[in-house]
Parts: C-alpha cells; structure tokens; sequence
C-alpha cells in the first residue's frame, strides 16, 4: 500500500487490525470494550449505537444495538476474539476483521505498545492442541 503522499509519518499497518462487533445494547459493548482493553487484547474500544435490520430464525428483525470498533494486533485476535464469545450475549455475533493498511505511524505504534503479546503456550495448552 502507498502510504499517503509518501509521508514518513506514515506507515504501513503491519499487524494492525480492526475488530467490528455488534452487540445487544450500547451497555453490553460497553462491558465488553471495557474488559478487552483493560485485559489490553485491545488498545482502543470505540463504541455508538445503531439501528439494524437483518433476518433471524425465518423473521426480521428491527431494533438498536451497540457496535464496538476495537483496534488490536492480529497476533492477539485469537485471545481477543475468544474472550469476546465467552462475554458476549449473542449466539451469533458479527466479529469481521479489517486489516489495516497504512496509517499515521505513531498511532500504529501506540496500537501495538497497548495490546499485551499472546502469552506464550503453557504445557497445558500444548497438550490440549
């Protein structure tokens, strides 16, 4: 990707990704955007509200739900990604991953400083792969 005007202020993504989630109210994303960067799978949770429409179990469905935008690191999408189901009321909640493909440097930087590396696989975890 060619970054903006050739700008050394800009880089290329890089392992930066961008989590979108959809969830049952604003509140429930913000309980869950809270989890994920306080645990630091995620350095930033952006959170609103919007008005969806889509088909469910033969019917559709019309109402407001919360969305979460996450900024996170594709070494942490499997950690995040798995705490997000294990938090999230949906059966079936939309978590669709945004590769990022240049942005202002130094943001990209800070994304990475404040999402924790994976721990690395304990015995345990081993044995169960």
């Amino acid at each position: 990707m060619v970054e903006p005007n050739h700008d050394p202020a800009w880089r290329e993504g890089r392992g930066v990704v961008l989590l979108y989630v959809t969830c049952a109210s604003r509140e429930e994303a913000l309980r869950i955007g809270r989890a994920v960067v306080e645990e630091r799978l995620a350095a930033c949770a952006n959170i609103d509200v919007h008005h969806a429409l889509y088909p469910w179990q033969g019917k559709i469905e019309e109402g407001e739900e919360g969305r979460l935008l996450l900024k996170t690191t594709e070494a942490a999408l499997p950690a995040l990604c798995q705490r997000i189901l294990a938090l999230h009321s949906y059966t079936l909640p939309a978590l669709l991953v945004f590769p990022v493909a240049s942005g202002l440097a130094p943001y990209l930087d800070w994304v990475e400083a404040n999402v924790a590396p994976p721990a690395p696989p304990t015995e345990e975890s081993k044995k169960r792969e």
